[in-house]
Order: C-alpha cells, then structure tokens, then sequence
C-alpha cells in the first residue's frame, strides 16, 4: 500500500504552534501507509513541482493562497483543507472577506473542521461549492490538548519550572499593529509609526471602517499590556513574569519593557502547551491560548482594561467566554490573587461547557489524526495516487512552480525587513534527531509508532514513513 498511496504533504507555517500537532497527524497517516512530507510551508512550496503526486494539506482558504492552490492543482495534486484560525474569527461577513476566497476554495476537494461552529459558519458561505464535503473530525492541535496526551510535554513542564519557578504566563496577539514585518499587519506604517492607506496582510478583505476600528482597539490593547506588565512584577513580587508574543510580532516592544525589570522574561520556544501547564495562570487578550488554557484545565484571564463589546465578544469572544474576565487592574490583581492562593480554578459552568463542545469535536474517544485518515482512506487516497494531469498542464504547472519559488527566493533576500528572516523566526532548524525524539514521545505515551521512521527530504523538509 505505501507504495501507491498518496503522498500527504503537511506544511508547517508556524513552528512553535502547529509542528507537534501535525507531527502526530504525520505519524497516525504513516503508520496507515501514508508516504509524509512535513516541514516548512515555505520550502514545501519551494519544492512542489518535483514531490510525488499526493495529497496536500491547507491551513487556510484565503486569497493569498490563489496562486499556489491554481499550481498545486496543475501539477496534480489534490488539496484537502481546514481552517487555522476557525476556533477565533470576526462575524461572518467579514470572515467570509479575510478567510475565504471563491477561486482558492473551488480548489479544495474535502474540508476537515473544528467542530459543529466550524460548519454552521462555512455552511453560510455564500460562494461554497455545492455539495463541498465538510467533515466534523476536530483537529490535530485539539488532539494535543486531551488529557491523555500531556504527559507528552511532562519533561518540558519540569525543565520550565526549575528555570523560571512560579511564574504567570502573559499571551499576545497583536500582529495587526505590532507585526515581525511591516507588510503583514493591518496596514503598512509610516516611519513615524502611523499607520498609512496602504493595506497589509491581516487586513486583506476586511473593509476599511472594519480594518481602522480593530487597529484602534488593538493598539489600544497593547498600550494596556504595555502598563500591564511591570504592574504585574510590582504587584506579585514573589513571581516571575513570562511574556509570550505571538509567533508573528515584533518582540522589541516586550523587550523594551524586560530590559527595565528585573523578573520579567520575554520568551517564544516551543509548544505554547508545556507552558501553560507549567504555568501558575494565563493572562490574554482574546488569544486562541485562552481556549487552550481551559481545556487543559489552567485557569486563564482575559484582560479587558479596554474594552469594545464587538470586538471583544463578537470577534474573538470564545477564548474570553471561557476566562475570567477583568476590566481594570484591581479586578485582575484581585482574580491572580483568588488562583494563586488556590480559591479559584479554572472558570467552570455548564455554558462555558457548552461552548467548547460547540465549538471543538474529537475532545475524547477516537484521536482528530485518525478520524482524518479514515476520510482519505475512504475516499481512496490510501490506494493510489492523483490522475496524472495532461502532459501540457503539468508543465504550465511546473513552469509557474518555478517563477514562483524563484521571486519568492528574490524578496526573501533582499536588504531590511524580509521574508528569510520572518520565515526563520516562525520556522527554525530543526533536526531529524529533535523529529525523531517528539515521535518517540509520542510512541512512549500511545505505545504504537515503532515502525515510523524519518529521514531529511531537504532543509527543512522531512519524509516520514512507516
């Protein structure tokens, strides 16, 4: 079987976020005679014109995907597809214009969602294809978060706490107004740092009275956490400070902060998972870790010391819904202080349970990762591999694939701030042995993937094969 089945093909975009749950997803797949490639999304794109034909797994369905979906298709290769960012969205009119594309989605041939919201939101798409299979089966980095798994990270939950003791943990999410790259934000800034017309990456699709409102308010949330910070080592001085910006921001501004305190530490390494669970409690703003903290049973508060009922619970108001929230620093002084004298755990209540069993499938009985792997099978991608697509298409694919990787190459060596060091701060060097220790962690804790084996691809990119 291995010998004909599709190649699945799992770009990784942001290491830290998504690598141990696609590595598990890679592992379950190869162990059912899947040939895997995973790694670097950049270099899976650099490389995709001489990949086997096979299967290629898409973290998004937004315009910015257009060209290389129209090559994939080319070349052959089917696309299958779930949503990154579903658990954590703007009201759907606005989704629909920032996350979906009508060109990129008629491309896909089956969608893996998150859970029940996840398909009664796209279910509204105006410009869904007809009949387009939606497939309730969880997701991957859901599956890391199961009680089950956590001992995957017990080593890592040790190291953090001898190196850091008892600290709390602060999760951001600005990259709208405070991004690695200028042009990724929501609008390309002047000098001066205002912002310009000019639109950037997070605010393609939005419309421009949209775009200027969540710039104001997250900008005025990052002067919050800005104050925030040093409060916080003022007002718990027997504790650490962890800051953990988003994989996507300029770390400078925290840096900024750290360089005047003594215990405040500005760190993005590894899963956010071990973290959190090494933690002695979250404090976020709307972030997709304030969920991740109460599923993993850590309680977490979302800071609310500006406040927009919009924004704040109608574009990001699950991972708020399921925290504390406080909406000035006494009443989040007062909330730390309830956790960390034990009288209050994780914020309960039957709605709060509601919601994430709404919003998020597979929390128990069989993994995200197999539930995937059954619809390939059944939809015989374990068998054989993509018709081959005319001679002529191929090429017009291979030729674009080409002209592609050779511009993108081209930007991300340019002078200033560019793609190459933007990719290796979301994807850094990682080795066949660091792959090849999380399977065996894995294997330990599931007792199976005895058989899974890894080699290096290319930089940055891995075969895994059982």
């Amino acid at each position: 079987m291995a010998n004909s089945a599709s190649t699945l093909i799992i770009p990784v975009e942001n290491q830290v976020r998504e690598l141990d749950a696609k590595l598990l997803l890679s592992c379950v797949a190869a162990e059912r005679g899947f040939p895997v490639i995973l790694g670097s999304r950049a270099f899976v794109h650099f490389e995709v014109a001489s990949l086997p034909r096979g299967v290629y797994l898409a973290k998004s369905m937004r315009s910015l995907s257009n060209s290389m979906f129209r090559i994939l298709r080319l070349l052959g290769h089917e696309i299958v597809a779930w949503e990154e960012e579903a658990l954590v969205h703007p009201p759907p009119d606005t989704y629909f214009t920032v996350r979906l594309s009508p060109t990129t989605i008629r491309n896909v041939s089956h969608i893996f969602a998150w859970g029940q919201e996840n398909v009664d939101l796209l279910q509204q798409y105006p410009q869904l294809p007809a009949n387009m299979p939606i497939h309730i089966t969880g997701n991957p980095r859901g599956d890391i978060l199961r009680p089950e798994m956590r001992p995957y990270f017990d080593t890592e939950v040790e190291k953090l706490r001898k190196l850091y003791g008892n600290f709390i943990l602060i999760n951001t999410n600005f990259t709208e107004v405070n991004p690695f790259i200028p042009n990724v934000g929501l609008f390309v800034p002047s000098k001066d740092g205002q912002k310009k017309s000019r639109r950037g990456q997070a605010g393609i699709g939005m419309s421009r009275e949209f775009a200027d409102g969540l710039w104001d308010h997250k900008q005025a949330i990052l002067e919050d956490f800005k104050q925030l910070i040093p409060a916080l080592e003022r007002a718990f001085p027997d504790l650490t400070i962890v800051v953990r910006p988003h994989p996507s921001e300029n770390f400078k501004v925290y840096n900024e902060i750290a360089a005047k305190c003594r215990r405040v530490k500005v760190i993005n390494e590894g899963n956010v998972i071990p973290w959190l669970l090494a933690a002695k409690t979250m404090v976020h703003n709307g972030c997709t870790t304030g969920l991740e903290a109460y599923a993993l049973g850590v309680p977490a508060i979302s800071y609310l010391a500006t406040f927009n009922e919009y924004y704040d619970y109608e574009f990001q108001g699950l991972p708020t819904k399921l925290s504390y929230q406080s909406f000035n620093f006494e009443e989040l002084q007062h909330t730390l202080t309830g956790i960390l004298e034990g009288k209050l755990g994780v914020a309960g209540g039957e709605e709060r349970k509601a919601l994430i069993d709404y919003y998020l499938a597979a929390q128990n009985g069989r993994l995200a990762c197999e539930r995937i792997v059954d619809i390939l099978e059944e939809n015989g991608y374990g068998r054989k591999q993509p018709p081959s697509p005319p001679i002529g298409t191929f090429v017009q694919g291979w030729t674009l694939a080409k002209l592609k990787a050779s511009v993108t190459n081209l930007n991300m060596r340019r002078p200033g701030p560019n793609r190459l060091s933007y990719h290796d701060h979301r994807f850094p060097e990682i080795t066949v042995a660091e792959i090849e220790q999380k399977i065996g962690r894995f294997g330990h804790l599931l007792n199976r993937f005895g058989n899974i084996r890894v080699k290096q691809h290319s930089r940055h990119l891995f075969r895994i094969q059982g």
